[in-house]
């Protein structure tokens, strides 16, 4: 849940020389922490990028958090994209933010590209400083003849005109440092978005370019506050080995290696994460408990899946499962579906309401009926656990049972959905009281559709 003060205020604004600086302060925490999470941002849409939402107010738990946008970036005043700012700018407008919100001991956590700025920051003000959190960190991005791990500058100009075309569009950064995401349609589009609120393309082609020219190895040594480097394991474009390099110039820095492959914060099962930073700043580790919330689930079945393919054959089989798949893909979407996998010839997904649920059941029915495909599926709403990328949890059972219930083209769904969708219009016929394997008590089932 986005917290109440992030609703009811508005951002407030730093100056920084003659430029409007945006940001916001959330939470009430012991410690001051500060996030520069990437070289661009926007403290309004941040909040509404589900994924990235859910890691400010896990920040803000046990913080007071602070979150603003550098120049030229989200509601920042706008800069040239030929009068790029330098780190000296950079820090600027972290001090003047960190000044206006009345801190003056803060707590740095940077991503990627945006963790020269607290290198720099750490070690030009230790006084302000209380400690140093990097998640994918690196000191210099490009190769250099004594920096092999750096990126090879060779394809750089290629490179850069991709994320300037694609920006906001087909990913942007996205195909470079979770290119896995761009397959889970709902967190990619809701992403490119965001990166079209937070800045320009050709700010994104200028401001990457930069970044690969910025090289700020030589003030690792000078860093003295307590420094903690997170990194995802499996990650390829920022790999592990830049973390290391830092954690190794800076006396006492501790290095952990996190589960995941993507080099975003938010991406991924961020809990590991979120443990670390939380011990490391307060000393006290979270108490794991479930992410919990209440969803309406939908499973979906091709009806006589295993004939069909033994019919078609290998490549039929695949031609009509593809169709099958990106018909469902794109309802989902239509109606604000979250998939969640795909179960072999079929789907687990869910929604936010369940009369969109109902609805997007049966258009997905429709679309599939057209292309000669019958589904059954099943509805049920209740609370849910988030774990990682999936979902458990009695509710996800129960729907589970009540498809496996379901005439072929039926849309079954449970009394629960029935009773919360009241008023909508949606028609339903009763299919009696069934006893659900593996659920103690009858749950009474209903078919659902809609009035010709």
């Amino acid at each position: 849940m986005i917290p109440d003060a992030v609703n009811a205020e508005p951002p407030r604004y730093a100056r920084a020389g003659d430029l409007h600086i945006a940001y916001r302060v959330v939470g009430d925490g012991p410690i001051d922490l500060v996030l520069v999470d990437q070289w661009f941002s926007n403290v309004d849409a941040m909040w509404e990028f589900p994924p990235l939402a859910r890691l400010l107010t896990q920040l803000a738990s046990f913080s007071r958090l602070i979150v603003f946008d550098k120049r030229g970036t989200g509601l920042s005043d706008p800069i040239a994209v030929d009068a790029l700012p330098t780190i000296e700018e950079w820090i600027d407008d972290l001090r003047a933010v960190l000044d206006d919100a009345g801190s003056t001991r803060t707590a740095l956590l940077s991503g990627i590209g945006a963790s020269v700025m607290s290198l720099m920051f750490a070690a030009t003000y230790p006084e302000r400083t209380s400690s140093l959190v990097l998640v994918d960190g690196c000191a210099r991005l490009a190769w250099a003849d004594d920096y092999p791990s750096g990126q090879p500058v060779g394809a750089l100009e290629r490179q850069l005109e991709w994320i300037r075309a694609g920006w906001g569009k087909d990913g942007g950064t996205m195909a470079f440092l979770a290119p896995n995401l761009l397959l889970e349609h709902p967190v990619a589009e809701q992403y490119i978005r965001y990166e079209r609120q937070s800045a320009s393309p050709g700010m994104a082609k200028a401001m990457i370019g930069w970044l690969y020219e910025v090289d700020v190895r030589h003030v690792l040594p000078a860093i003295s506050v307590p420094t903690l480097l997170l990194h995802h394991v499996e990650a390829d474009r920022i790999a592990p080995i830049h973390g290391r390099y830092i954690a190794e110039r800076i006396q006492g820095a501790q290095f952990v290696e996190i589960p995941g492959r993507e080099n975003y914060t938010w991406a991924g099962d961020t809990a590991p994460m979120l443990a670390e930073i939380q011990e490391f700043l307060t000393g006290e580790r979270p108490v794991a408990e479930p992410d919990r919330v209440l969803a309406t689930v939908l499973f979906t079945d091709m009806v006589d899946s295993t004939r069909r393919a033994a019919e078609l054959g290998d490549a039929g089989w695949r031609k009509l499962l593809a169709a099958h798949d990106q018909a469902i893909r794109s309802i989902l979407e239509r109606f604000r579906g979250r998939e969640i996998k795909t179960t072999g010839d079929g789907f687990l997904a869910t929604f936010d309401g369940p009369a969109r649920a109902i609805r997007a059941t049966i258009a997905i029915r429709g679309v599939l009926a057209a292309q000669g495909i019958a589904v059954r599926s099943g509805l049920h709403t209740g609370e849910v656990e988030i774990v990682g990328r999936d979902i458990a949890g009695i509710a996800v059972h129960i729907a589970s049972r009540i498809g496996g219930l379901a005439r072929p083209g039926e849309v079954l769904v449970s009394s629960t959905v029935k009773d919360l969708v009241a008023g909508s219009g949606i028609i339903f016929e009763a299919r009696g009281a069934h006893a659900l394997r593996g659920i103690e008590e009858e749950w009474r089932l209903f078919a659902a559709s809609e009035p010709a």
